[in-house]
């Protein structure tokens, strides 16, 4: 159990109330959560997050550990398409032998999600981590969209990402559920998911105490 609030003496409150009902043992300040390790620097009020060792066994379960590292997941001009999808029948049988579906799985864990790719990537930014300061506690967001840029279906692509502290917090890519007819409508369709999601982190941060 991670607890999170402003004033520590609520911490101890919360623990003895715990105490009563359930056999806990307080394992001190957070360490590690979901794959996460936590490094604090006090003197310069600065909190890091790294996946660094969740990376790494990543790669080496997917026998990835000595692939060559790319600095992005996938170059800019590349476009994905079904009918890049192998169609002779050796090809189709050495594609089945890839454990896709579980490769994909863990890259969604460390934020990410096509295979062979994303892995290199993985391997060669594992040292990066996300950073949070005390300074400039203000809640900040991006989007954009990507008109007709699914080469199946020609649908659009919803993109945002969220700030606080420096840090992000909160993002998404995805396919926009309907066909847009317009780059108009593109941006309004992700302005509304961008702004459904700025609303809820707004409210979580007040109830934290933290906006």
């Amino acid at each position: 159990m991670l607890i999170v609030v402003k004033n520590t003496s609520k911490i101890d409150e919360l623990k003895k109330e715990l105490y009563k009902s359930f056999s806990m043992k307080d394992l001190g300040h957070a360490k590690k959560i979901l794959g996460m390790r936590i490094t604090r620097l006090r003197d310069k009020r600065k909190i890091y997050l790294s996946q660094k060792k969740y990376i790494e066994r990543v790669l080496e379960r997917f026998n990835m550990k000595n692939a060559k590292p790319i600095s992005i997941p996938l170059a800019g001009h590349m476009k994905l398409s079904k009918k890049m999808c192998p169609t002779a029948r050796e090809k189709k049988e050495n594609m089945a032998k890839v454990p896709y579906s579980s490769v994909i799985g863990s890259l969604m864990k460390s934020a990410l999600g096509s295979c062979e790719v994303d892995t290199q990537y993985l391997g060669g930014s594992s040292d990066e981590c996300l950073c949070f300061g005390a300074s400039n506690p203000i809640l900040k967001g991006y989007k954009n969209s990507d008109m007709a840029g699914d080469l199946d279906n020609r649908k659009s692509t919803t993109g945002y990402l969220f700030t606080f502290s420096r840090g992000a917090i909160s993002w998404q890519s995805k396919l926009q559920k309907c066909v847009a007819l317009s780059t108009t409508k593109a941006e309004y369709i992700v302005a509304t998911e961008a702004g459904k999601e700025m609303i809820w982190l707004n409210r979580f941060l007040q109830e934290l105490g933290l906006n």
